[in-house]
This record gives C-alpha cells, structure tokens and sequence, in this order.
C-alpha cells in the first residue's frame, strides 16, 4: 500500500511533493500504518481515488470516508490516500503503454496541490476539494502533456448546442477533451501551447484511439471576453483565447475564481490584492471599479 519508510521519499520527490512537506510525511507514516482500522479507511479511500468517477462537488465517496480519518493527522491524510493510489494508476498507464515521464508529471500535480494548499492555508496537506480534482489523474482520466493538461470526458449540453450552432454536428456526452491550465508551470506562452496540443493530438490517437473526440474545450476565467479589452492584444492569454470558438456564455458572476488563482486565495478583500504584476492590476483594479470577472466557456475542432 504505502512504500517503506525509507522508500517513501524518493515517491514523494517524484510526485513534487514540497521539500518542506517530506519530513512531516514520513514521520507521520508511521501512524498511518500502524492501525488496522486506519489502513483499511486508507485502502478505501485509494480506491475511490484511483478506480472511481467523481465530481468535483461530490458530496459522497472520498469526502465522506477520509472525514473519519483522525484529527491529529491533519490535512495530510488525503496525501497518503494518494501515495496509496499510485500502484494502481501506474500499473493502468504501464498496461496502456502510456510512457513513464507523462506518468509521472501527470501525477505529479499531488505536489502542485499541496504547495496550492501551503499557500492558502499555510500548512501541509490537501483539501477535500482540490483531493476530488486529484481523482482525474489518478483515474485515469487526466494527462499532463507539457504546458497543458488534457481530461477525457463527455460533451456538454450547452457546448454541445454552441458546437453544432456553428456548423459541427456533436451530440452531448460524446467524448471531447477538456483542457486545463495548470499553475506553477511558467508562462502560458503561444509556442508552449502549440507543442502541447501537438503532443496531445499523437498521444490521444495512439492510447484511446477508440474515442475520437471531435473538439476540444475549455471552461476557465482566462476566457473571459473582458480580458481581450483589458490586457495587451499580444499577451499570452489573449492570444490562449484566440484559439477557442464561442461556446455558451455564463451570466453567474465568478469573482473569487480569479482572486484565487492569482493571488492564492480566493477569498482575500478586493481592496488588498497586490498590484505587483499586470496581471494582478487587471484582476484587482476591475474589481475595485465595481465589474465583475465570469468563466468563460470555448472550443475548438479537434483533429480525427
């Protein structure tokens, strides 16, 4: 289940694990290990996290198990549910021919969550929410290819209905892939982004060729129309939204998605945020005016 004492540093370096965690990770293994009730949860949890589908706001499953781990352990108990989940989703990509450096940066995002985690929170470990976002990889259904991460999943209705508007016939829950962007992995530049899409397109073709998405989509704040009058028509993520099509609009104001990804946490006043970076101004002065920041939804074909 969990590697040997002396093993499991070299795990956590490979998933990213901050420096700062390896220590309390290791010596809280013991804990974990030693009570049968606590490694029979653990096994539990692995299992919801590497072999079920959930939903980010899924109220069951993982949630409600690792919420009877005991307190002393923390946050850093959905860590070990993960380090848990690591033979099973290795031996499935291994069974794919799924090669070991795309392996390992896919999973690798343990370690981005947990310094998301420090950085908010000021602690280690890993939320419910962001061990729910976690699933993806370790199911299966996500793949980090350079700049750029790819999920396998179905079409949405509204996407579905904006795709075929324009001329494509989809119907909804076809397969598609959904991008996302992750942080700390440097600028999201133009070039970056063609070699990703470029290795994904090989890389879906070669080990789910059986899935043939038509498009490609992405629902994220950096889509948001204001950027483009905000922001320099040649900065990176106006021209990361030159790539993607219209899909539906969202007319729930999402405030605080921005907030968190730049600044770290969500729920900082307005009247703080930094000004340090263009970035920053953006986000923070548009607030403070009063607007208002929105997910934006868009799509572009993707190549059979």
């Amino acid at each position: 289940m969990l590697p040997d004492a002396d093993d499991l540093p070299g795990l956590l370096l490979d998933l990213a694990v901050p420096h700062e965690d390896i220590n309390e990770v290791v010596a809280l293994r013991r804990a974990v290990t030693a009570d049968p009730g606590l490694r029979r949860l653990l096994a539990e949890c692995a299992e919801d996290a590497a072999g079920a589908v959930r939903e980010v706001d899924d109220p069951d499953g993982l949630g409600a198990r690792a919420a009877q781990a005991p307190a002393a352990l923390g946050d850093y108990f959905l860590v070990y549910v993960f380090l848990a989940a690591v033979p099973d989703t290795r031996a499935r990509h291994r069974a794919l021919g799924i090669p070991d450096d795309i392996s390992r940066h896919t999973l690798a995002d343990l370690g981005r969550g947990m310094a998301l985690h420090r950085r908010r929170y000021g602690g280690g470990g890993l939320s419910i929410r962001q061990a729910h976002w976690l699933t993806r990889h370790f199911g299966g259904r996500l793949y980090q290819l350079g700049r750029l991460q790819y999920e396998r999943t179905g079409l949405g209705e509204r996407t579905a209905r904006a795709v075929t508007a324009a001329g494509t016939g989809v119907t909804a829950g076809e397969p598609c892939l959904d991008l996302h962007i992750p942080d700390f992995l440097g600028p999201l530049t133009p070039a970056a982004c063609d070699h990703s899409l470029a290795r994904a397109r090989d890389f879906f073709t070669r080990y789910f060729p059986e899935e043939s998405p038509a498009v490609a989509t992405c629902h994220s704040w950096l889509l948001d129309p204001q950027l483009r009058r905000l922001l320099p028509a040649h900065s990176n993520i106006v021209r990361f939204q030159e790539r993607f099509r219209p899909g539906w609009e969202d007319p729930e104001p999402a405030d605080t998605t921005p907030v968190g990804f730049v600044f770290g946490d969500p729920d900082l006043p307005v009247a703080d945020l930094p000004r340090r970076t263009s970035l920053e101004r953006t986000v923070g002065d548009h607030l403070r005016a009063g607007g208002h920041w929105y997910v934006g939804h868009g799509w572009f074909p993707w190549p059979r």
